[in-house]
């Protein structure tokens, strides 16, 4: 059986905008459900949809208490994580869904 993982996102509207935190098993298929809009939410309304940020976890106990602890964040820590793992804000979905 594969080894089961949870992630941490952050997704942003564009460089500096509206920034969206979420958890999940699937990364690939929840930030194509960002994407698409296929749920009325916070992401579909501000048009947040660039993944900026991501980290992989074993169990999803720590991954939700990592999520939890970064909703707790000011702003200016969200920025500097993200920027300090993904300077230029580059969208890395293509990275890790591969090519349309």
């Amino acid at each position: 059986m594969r080894p089961r993982h949870f992630y941490i996102y952050i997704l942003a509207s564009k460089i500096g905008g509206t920034l969206y935190i979420g958890v999940t098993n699937d990364l690939i298929r929840r930030v194509a459900e960002h994407r698409l809009k296929l749920v009325e939410s916070f992401t579909e309304k501000y048009d947040v949809a660039k993944l900026v940020y991501y980290e992989q976890f074993d169990d999803a106990e720590n991954a939700i208490k990592r999520e939890k602890r970064l909703k707790k964040w000011n702003r200016a820590w969200k920025i500097r994580l993200i920027e300090e793992n993904n300077p230029n804000w580059e969208d890395l979905y293509s990275g890790i869904a591969g090519p349309p």
